[in-house]
Parts: C-alpha cells; structure tokens; sequence
C-alpha cells in the first residue's frame, strides 16, 4: 500500500465528479463551520459585540459546542459520499443529508463522541499516544458505513484491528498533504476547496485498500 499509488487511485476516483465532489466539500464543511459560529454571534448579542470580545459567553460557546456536535455527521456523510465514488458510484448532493434521517444519525454521533472522548483520555497521559490512538479510531466511521447494524463500541474496535500494523502508514500519508495545506492558506483558504476533496478521497482510497488487503491475508490463511 503505497502512498503514492494512494493518491493516485484518489484522483483517479475524483476525474470526471471534480463538481460533484467540490459541491458536496464546500456544502458540508460549510454547515459545520458556518452554522455554530452563527449561533455563537447571535447568542453573544451580535458580531460587533461577538469580533470586540475576548470571549464569548459560556452559553454562546457552549451552543456552538452543541450544535458543532449535533452537525458532526454530515461531515462523515462527505466521507462517505467519497467512498462511494471511489467505488465508481454515482453521488447526489442530496446523499449528503440521509445520514440525519433515522437511527445511524444518533450511532454517528455518537462514534464522534465516544472517539472524541477516548482520544482525550489518552492524550491527558502523554500527547503521543493521544494521537496513536486517533488513527487506530480512524476507520470507525467508513466501518459504520458498511455495518450501519454495528455497535459503536464495536466498530471502534474494528478500527483498532484494521489499523493494527498501519498506523504509520496512515500518519505519513496525512502528513503528505502537509505541503498541500500551506499552497491552500497562501490562497487565503481558497485552495482547501480542492483540497478537501482530494484529502477525503485519499482517506477513502485508504479504507478501501486496508479492507482489501485484510481480505486478501484472511483468503490466504
């Protein structure tokens, strides 16, 4: 599984659904961003009293806390919506908003918080194995995808055997778009728009081969 060869298999899965793929990226990170900052102004009593603050209040923040929870998933449906066409999947826009329709949007929820929860308990013992333990929850919400039936805890536990051996691999291939990001704030953000979409398409691509790999060393036992 080579680095390279997975970013290549990412843009190979983006050629021809640019659009689709920049249009899905800028709806969904923008609710997540846009929406809970909004709250927060409204709630400190306006944007001249919000931009004059050193803080906002306790209660604007913790409303923009709650609502950057409750729109946590439709950022893992833009995982999603990638996987999906690296699978050679036609994407509607519209895909974007099943995930809050039902039970899975309550187990995708509440993936982002046990995940979140974990991580934080092992960064409080050292900063290092915060972040290892990141990256073995890194699968979690692609497994949830394909077992919308599983227990959460479940497939955070999936995601640890996935990433058994793979860890590293994982952290040099985000550290590869480190470059990427600095051309992108040189273009005052504007540049994340294409960013993203190669980013997440990479994750995919990721997911994609570990399972087939996987697959592959069960089929030879």
């Amino acid at each position: 599984m080579k680095i390279s060869s997975l970013k290549k298999d990412a843009l190979a899965s983006l050629r021809g659904h640019w659009g689709v793929a920049i249009l899905l990226g800028i709806i969904s990170f923008g609710l997540y961003s846009f929406i809970p900052v909004i709250a927060e102004i409204i709630a400190t009593g306006g944007f001249s009293e919000w931009f004059s603050a050193d803080n906002a209040p306790v209660h604007a923040q913790t409303l923009s806390w709650i609502l950057s929870i409750a729109l946590s998933p439709i950022l893992y449906s833009f995982y999603w919506a990638m996987l999906d066409m690296r699978r050679g999947q036609t994407v509607p826009v519209g895909r974007l908003f099943n995930v809050f329709s039902g039970p899975l949007y309550l187990k995708t929820v509440g993936l982002y918080l046990l995940t979140t929860i974990y991580t934080i308990l092992w960064a409080l013992l050292l900063i290092v194995p915060g972040i290892i333990k990141g990256i073995a929850y890194s699968q979690a919400y692609f497994i949830l995808k394909d077992n919308p039936n599983i227990v959460i805890n479940d497939a955070i536990t999936q995601s640890r055997q996935l990433m058994d051996g793979y860890k590293g691999k994982y952290f040099l291939m985000t550290l590869s778009f480190i470059g990427w990001s600095f051309l992108a704030l040189l273009t005052f953000g504007i540049g994340f728009i294409w960013l993203a979409p190669y980013f997440t398409a990479t994750l995919a691509s990721f997911y994609q081969s570990l399972i087939e790999e996987k697959n592959m060393e069960t089929t030879q036992i």
